[in-house]
């Protein structure tokens, strides 16, 4: 039978921080990023000082790391790891957080559904052969030409 590198790694009950990167998926650079913000605890150290992580810790990892792959943000990472730590939370809260969110992802699938017709559109207009006249370049340059005497 195959056992893959990260199950192996995670029967270890102390890992080092290139282990517990692999096992989690989550960089190693991103993981004492995660601990610097407080979203892990502090781990242990060995006499020399390499950090050590257990299971524990690569589970929340891992959690956060499949909250980030949803687009959570990070305030919002760090409400879920609290609750999914207190065994007596409310679900209502935890729902409460991921319906906020999609409605914040419809907002912005709504915004780059525009974003993409209005490129189609000066797309579709645009020659695009050997003539400099371009009504892409001008849309682009009327923005920066409106978006300057609103900065000023």
């Amino acid at each position: 039978m195959m056992v893959s590198l990260t199950a192996m790694v995670m029967e270890k009950v102390e890992m080092v921080i290139s282990e517990a990167a692999r096992a989690s998926g989550v960089s190693a650079k991103m993981l004492r990023y995660y601990e610097s913000i407080g979203l892990l605890p502090d781990v242990p150290r060995t006499a020399s000082g390499y950090r050590t992580y257990g299971k524990r810790e690569v589970e929340t990892l891992r959690f956060i790391r499949r909250s980030r792959d949803l687009g959570l943000s990070m305030d919002r990472v760090r409400l879920l790891v609290g609750l999914w730590h207190d065994g007596e939370r409310p679900s209502r809260e935890v729902k409460r957080i991921a319906l906020e969110h999609v409605a914040e992802l419809h907002i912005k699938i709504s915004e780059l559904t525009a974003m993409c017709s209005t490129l189609e559109e000066l797309a579709a207009a645009c020659r695009g052969d050997h003539r400099p006249d371009c009504p892409i370049l001008r849309d682009l340059e009327r923005g920066a030409r409106r978006a300057s005497r609103v900065s000023v």
